[in-house]
């Protein structure tokens, strides 16, 4: 998809986010890397890159994603991380829809969306993305899936059409630390579909509160996305501090 922007003809990639529907953790690594049998999906809530000539980045926040954390622009940006892993360089301006550091998959899928428009898609640059981040892999495939090993193993499942209700905190959670809590902790198993839930309320107690908002306003049991800090239900649950996203299919690559 091509877009006018400023003189120049941008070719426009879409960027999901990612939802971790479920995560059992089954195992550690003699790296200190932690597996995991997971089932993502894809939403409709996304965000936009425009590729045009040139070497620069550019990121607009709108929406939910302005009300979240901020994106630098610097070397560490997944983006410019992932144009230099494929050796491009573009003019990028992204904009963002997604909150940052809410364990949707925001930077992950930015990172996919380069993967993407580089042409860089097949088994072996997939597996590769993983040194990227471990949700990379899933946001390049898409859909629905069942991700296993380290994020790089995806099998991808039929996309079923459901509807989740989202809260995102204006706070992130760090992987890291709620991975180490969960070794703290014993390796517990969580109440819900998320292994990683009792891990994650140690390391960020503020999120109970954002869970019971939720589970207040829904009547249902909210469950934590990944490592956080996004809660979600399934159903439509529209509100001021919410948000409402539909899943979506694979992209193009893989229908």
């Amino acid at each position: 998809m091509a877009r006018y922007i400023e003189g120049v003809t941008a070719e426009v990639v879409m960027s999901p986010a990612k939802l971790t529907v479920s995560l059992r953790v089954t195992g550690v690594l003699v790296n200190g890397y932690h597996t995991i049998d997971a089932e993502m999906v894809s939403l409709d809530l996304a965000d936009v890159l425009a590729f045009g000539p040139g070497d620069d980045l550019q990121i607009t926040l709108e929406g939910a994603a302005a009300q979240g954390l901020a994106v630098t622009v610097g070397p560490d940006n997944l983006v410019s991380r992932a144009l230099a892993m494929v050796d491009r360089t573009a003019s990028v301006h992204i904009t963002k829809h997604i909150p940052a550091g809410a364990g949707l998959g925001g930077g992950s899928g930015n990172a996919a969306a380069v993967m993407r428009w580089a042409g860089r898609t097949s088994a072996v640059d997939i597996a590769e993305s993983a040194r990227l981040g471990a949700d990379v892999p899933f946001c390049i495939v898409g859909g629905r899936a069942r991700v296993s090993g380290i994020g790089e193993v995806i099998e991808p499942l039929p996309v079923i059409d459901r509807v989740y209700t989202l809260i995102c905190p204006p706070f992130g959670v760090s992987t890291p630390a709620v991975y180490r809590a969960w070794d703290s902790l014993g390796g517990p198993t969580g109440e819900g579909l998320n292994d990683l839930e009792p891990a994650a309320l140690v390391v960020e107690p503020r999120l109970a509160e954002w869970r019971d908002r939720l589970g207040d306003a829904t009547g249902l049991r909210p469950q934590l996305a990944g490592s956080g800090s996004t809660w979600f239900v399934e159903g439509v649950f529209p509100g001021d501090d919410r948000i409402v996203a539909r899943t979506t299919a694979r992209h193009p690559h893989y229908q």
